[in-house]
C-alpha cells in the first residue's frame, strides 16, 4: 500500500495492484473469467499497466475514463490531449489509441466473410464506429459486388464537402478499379446532427446522375451523426422518386 497525505494532514492508504487479491486484479480476473467480466475501467488498466503514486491503474483508468467521458471521449482524443492527464505519458497514450484502434477495426471487419449491405441501417452499423465521432468531415464509399457484398470501404475526402472539392469521377474510378457493381456514399457530421444540407443534396444528385452515365448502381447516400443517421436515398433527396 502507498500512504497518501490528505487536507488535514493525515494519511490514508491506497492500495496498490499488487496489494489486492488475484480474484480483484484486473489481469488476473481476466485470465480466470474472460474478458467480458470485467468492466471498461478494468480493461483500460490492463492496456495502461501501471498507475502512480498515490493512485493505482485502476482508479488512473476511472479517472481518464471521466475526464474523457468514456470511450468515444477516448476515441477522439488525440495524444497530446491525452498526455496532459497526470499519470499518462507518450508511451501509455500510444498504447491506449493503439488498443481502441484495434477495437474500431475489428467492429469495421467481417473476421469470417465480408459483411452484406442491404438496408441503409446496414450501412450506418458498418461506418458508425469509425465515422461517428470524427472531428473534420469523412467522405466514404461502401463498394459492392453483385450480392451486396463489401468489397472495400475507403476514404476519399476529409474536410468539408461540396462541389467544388468532391470530383465525382473520383468515387468511380475507386468503383471500377474495384470491379464494384454498386455503392454507397457515406459522410458524417462532426456536429453530429445528420440533417443534410443543400449542399449535400446538390453533392448526391451529382453522383447519382454519373452513376447512371458509368452504369455503377448509386444506392444511397447517408449522413451520420452522433447515435444516428439519415439516408438521403430514403427521403427521395438527390435520388429520382
Amino acid at each position: 500500500m502507498t500512504a497518501v497525505k490528505v487536507g488535514d494532514g493525515s494519511a490514508i492508504y491506497v492500495p496498490m495492484i499488487r496489494d489486492m487479491a488475484d480474484t480483484d486484479r484486473p489481469r488476473e480476473r481476466l485470465i480466470q473469467s474472460g474478458a467480458e467480466a470485467l468492466s471498461t475501467a478494468e480493461l483500460l488498466a490492463i492496456v495502461i499497466r501501471s498507475g502512480l503514486a498515490g493512485e493505482n491503474v485502476l482508479r488512473l483508468a476511472e479517472r481518464l475514463l471521466i475526464q474523457f467521458d468514456h470511450l468515444p471521449g477516448l476515441a477522439r482524443a488525440s495524444v497530446t490531449e491525452l498526455t496532459t492527464v497526470n499519470g499518462i505519458g507518450p508511451a501509455k497514450a500510444a498504447e491506449i489509441k493503439a488498443a481502441l484502434e484495434i477495437g474500431r477495426r475489428l467492429v469495421a471487419s467481417a473476421p469470417e466473410e465480408r459483411p452484406r449491405v442491404t438496408t441503409p441501417d446496414d450501412a450506418f452499423h458498418l461506418l458508425k464506429s469509425e465515422m461517428m465521432f470524427q472531428e473534420q468531415e469523412h467522405l466514404r464509399l461502401i463498394l459492392l459486388d453483385t450480392r451486396n457484398s463489401v468489397l472495400r470501404t475507403p476514404t476519399l475526402y476529409v474536410g468539408s464537402l461540396n462541389t467544388s472539392v468532391v470530383r465525382v469521377g473520383e468515387l468511380f474510378r475507386a468503383a471500377i478499379r474495384e470491379n464494384a457493381a454498386a455503392l454507397i456514399v457515406a459522410h458524417n457530421h462532426p456536429s453530429g446532427d445528420p440533417a443534410p444540407s443543400p449542399e449535400d443534396i446538390n453533392v448526391t444528385r451529382q453522383i447519382v446522375q454519373a452513376g447512371k452515365l458509368l452504369d455503377v448502381a448509386v444506392l444511397d447516400h447517408i449522413i451520420i451523426g452522433h447515435g444516428r443517421f439519415v439516408s438521403l436515398k430514403q427521403r427521395g433527396l438527390g435520388f429520382d422518386r
